[in-house]
């Protein structure tokens, strides 16, 4: 069977309704026919009452794209009419840092269950060059009966959202776009070029396509990594590393990143889904490997530099009590997956500490589920107590408004992690 070039308005399903998906349907359904499926049906009620309570769009996009007739459900017979199924999972690693594809297997099969002759399904999720014919196709094949790029077809488009980052959305993103055959790739990149601002880059197959998207996070985590360790000789220098950055960038091809944690589940994760597929080819990746260690062992790293930090002020870390600002992994964005501030947090309770969280970005209940612990998401709740040091660890804007030292004790600390506190603040900075 020939791909169906009769679907000129196509009918989409997005499957997963997290940052990315829920963008994504929202952009498709100004002008498609969109219906989203997601596995918590809690989240989908929300989306359906207009309730985004994972911060994901700007006001008023969701409210659009209900009023444009948007439906959320977590019935697969819901979707079962549609004709593309566009798949926006997650793809984690497991506890050895291997790539998990179970979410994408999960919602490969399920759109099996439904998949009919003339369909397209287009994956967005990161995964390795090679897994979406690999690991997916065959799911497809498997659950429907159908017969890859003769009954069904598939395509791949990277997801390349940034949470928290309201200035560029998906619509304004320019999109990489391939096929399992070129008239597959047409049809993606028509599909997508109709709702975008942006333009479109057709890779030649979808392996390219796959690649592209984890060497743009892996390039990413490297930068970071070596900043990171240059922020260690700075600091055995006693030199401020930012103002190192901000000299040296100056320079027109300086790409001016800043120390810090490398969290969520995007650059702290992605680099490992090609360092699995070296292996399996018996290729060594010294550089993006090394670059990992550097950047998971930033939160030690920080430790270290706090104890000694409270030692400068005649202190010592067990039994001090320590605040620190943000849990999520990154700033003004509500996403505690994959956050280093954990790791900050368990090391310090490993040396004797007392330690505080505070982020009124997050809620409560999903970090004590997720994490079994309890954080403070009030400035009321920390009001009344006095920290030894606070630390930075997450630069949400609403903490610019806050009156740190209040929160000092005497001959108290303050930790900049992200080096945007005023410089007569902060004692030090990563």
């Amino acid at each position: 069977m020939a791909m169906n070039e009769e679907v000129l308005t196509p009918k989409i399903a997005i499957l997963g309704l997290g940052y990315v998906g829920l963008p994504l349907a929202c952009m498709f359904s100004g002008k498609y026919r969109v219906t989203g499926l997601d596995i918590n049906p809690a989240r989908v009620d929300d989306l359906n009452r207009g309730i985004d309570s994972n911060g994901d769009l700007t006001p008023g996009l969701l409210a659009a794209a209900l009023g444009n007739g948007m439906k959320c459900t977590s019935s697969l017979d819901d979707i079962s009419d549609c004709n593309v199924y566009i798949v926006t999972v997650p793809t984690p690693v497991d506890c050895y840092n291997r790539p998990d594809l179970q979410p994408l297997l999960d919602a490969s099969e399920k759109i099996g269950k439904v998949l009919k002759p003339g369909d397209t399904v287009i994956y967005e999720s990161t995964v390795y060059p090679g897994a979406t014919e690999e690991e997916c196709v065959p799911v497809l094949e498997r659950a429907s009966g159908l017969t890859f790029n003769h009954d069904f077809f598939v395509g791949y488009s990277p997801e390349r959202v940034n949470p928290g980052e309201y200035t560029r959305p998906v619509h304004k993103i320019c999109k990489i776009v391939s096929g399992s055959t070129p008239a597959t790739a047409d049809f993606v990149e028509r599909l997508y070029g109709s709702v975008l601002d942006a333009h479109t880059h057709r890779a030649p197959s979808i392996k390219v396509a796959e690649a592209a998207k984890i060497l743009e996070n892996t390039q990413r985590d490297v930068e970071i990594a070596l900043i990171n360790e240059a922020a260690k000789v700075f600091n055995a220098l006693g030199i401020d590393t930012n103002d190192v950055i901000e000299a040296a960038s100056t320079k027109w091809n300086f790409q001016k990143l800043h120390p810090g944690l490398v969290g969520g589940h995007c650059i702290g994760v992605d680099p490992y889904y090609l360092i699995h597929k070296a292996q399996v080819h018996g290729v060594r990746t010294p550089l993006m490997t090394e670059a990992r260690s550097i950047n998971d062992g930033m939160s030690r790293y920080v430790v270290q530099r706090a104890a000694s930090l409270l030692a400068g002020k005649g202190k010592i870390i067990r039994g001090a009590n320590v605040l620190l600002l943000g849990f999520t992994f990154k700033e003004n964005c509500r996403d505690i997956r994959n956050t280093k501030v954990f790791d900050i947090y368990n090391d310090l309770k490993e040396e004797g500490a007392e330690v505080d969280i505070f982020d009124p970005n997050v809620d409560k209940a999903n970090v004590k589920n997720t994490y079994d612990i309890d954080i403070s998401t009030s400035e009321d709740e920390i009001s009344e107590k006095n920290y030894d040091l606070i630390i930075q660890c997450v630069c949400h804007s609403v903490f610019n408004d806050m009156d740190l030292k209040k929160y000092l004790r005497k001959g108290g600390a303050i930790y900049d992690l992200k080096g945007n506190l005023n410089r007569k603040l902060a004692d030090e900075r990563l």
